[in-house]
C-alpha cells in the first residue's frame, strides 16, 4: 500500500530507530491516539499501510504527530500508559478505563480459609486488584477460582450451607466442607495473590537512555512504582540517581508492566 502525500510526510517526521511514545493529532489538534514503540517510524508506518477497519479510520483522521524519545522499552511503555489516562484519546479505548469501584481483597474465614472477596474499594484496606466494574471482578474471580481449584462458596461466588457446586464435579478439593487443609489451600491463593504483585523490594533500574550520555532510571521503593528519570551516566550513586526520578502515580497497569519487566529480568 502507497501511503498518500499527509501520511507519508507524518512518517518521514519521525527519526529513524527511534524508541518512545507518540501522539496522533487530528484536524482539530486533538490527541486522537498515543502509542509506544521501540521502533516509532516503523510503527507508524504499520498503521498508515493497515487495512483494518479502526486503522483505516486512524489514517483518515491523522493530520499531525509528536513523538517523545525515552531510550528504551520499559520507560516508553510506563509513559504510553500515564499519557493514555491523561488524555483519553478515543482510539485507546481498551486503556482508557481509569475509574475503578469495586476490588479483590483477601480474608480469613473463621475456619482459618483465606477467602478471595469482591468489594467496593476501600481505601483503609489493602487490595489485590481493582476493577471498572462489579461483572468485571466477578469474571475474573471465577476464573481464578477455576485454575486454582479454589472454592467458590469461600470465595463468595456460590451460596450455600453445604458443599459447593464445584466440589461436586471435582474441581474443588473441599475446602467448602472443611474437607481440604485450609494449609493447602491457603498456599494456593497465596500463590495467585504472589503473581498479581511486586516483590516488597527496592529496585533501581539502569537503562538506555535518549542519549550516548545519559541513562533512564525507573524506580520502585517496597514493591511501589516511585517513577521514572535520566540522569547523567557517570552517576554511580544510587542517591544521587534518584534525585533524577520524577515522582508518577503508582496504579494497577503500571505494576503488570513492572512484574513483567522484573519477571524478565530474573529469567535473564
Amino acid at each position: 500500500m502507497t501511503l498518500n502525500d499527509r501520511l507519508k510526510n507524518l512518517v518521514d517526521s519521525i527519526p529513524k530507530n527511534l524508541c518512545g511514545v507518540y501522539y496522533l493529532f487530528n484536524d482539530k489538534n486533538e490527541i486522537i491516539y498515543i502509542g509506544k514503540s521501540i521502533n516509532i517510524k516503523k510503527r507508524l508506518n504499520q498503521h498508515f499501510k493497515s487495512t483494518d477497519k479502526k486503522e483505516i479510520k486512524l489514517q483518515n483522521l491523522s493530520h499531525f504527530v509528536q513523538y517523545e524519545n525515552t531510550g528504551n522499552e520499559l520507560i516508553a511503555l510506563l509513559r504510553e500508559s500515564e499519557l493514555i489516562k491523561k488524555h483519553l484519546p478515543i482510539f485507546n479505548r481498551a486503556q482508557r478505563k481509569i475509574n475503578f469501584y469495586y476490588a479483590l481483597y483477601k480474608e480469613t474465614n473463621e475456619q482459618g480459609y483465606h477467602s478471595l472477596l469482591i468489594k467496593k474499594i476501600d481505601p483503609a484496606l489493602p487490595e489485590i486488584l481493582t476493577f471498572t466494574s462489579l461483572r468485571e471482578a466477578k469474571n475474573y474471580l471465577f476464573k481464578i477460582t477455576e485454575f486454582y481449584q479454589l472454592c467458590q462458596k469461600i470465595n463468595g461466588l456460590y451460596k450455600t450451607q453445604s458443599s459447593c457446586f464445584q466440589y461436586s464435579i471435582k474441581e474443588c478439593q473441599g475446602a467448602c466442607i472443611q474437607k481440604e487443609d485450609p494449609k493447602s489451600y491457603n498456599a494456593r491463593v497465596n500463590k495467585f495473590v504472589g503473581t498479581t504483585r511486586l516483590p516488597k523490594k527496592d529496585f533501581l533500574f539502569e537503562l538506555q537512555g535518549r542519549t550516548e550520555s545519559e541513562k533512564g532510571i525507573v524506580l520502585i521503593e517496597k514493591g511501589a512504582y516511585k517513577g521514572f528519570g535520566f540522569c547523567p551516566i557517570p552517576i554511580t550513586s544510587k542517591e544521587e540517581m534518584i534525585s533524577y526520578i520524577e515522582t508518577k502515580q503508582d496504579n494497577k497497569d503500571v505494576r503488570k508492566i513492572l512484574f513483567r519487566h522484573i519477571k524478565k529480568e530474573w529469567l535473564n
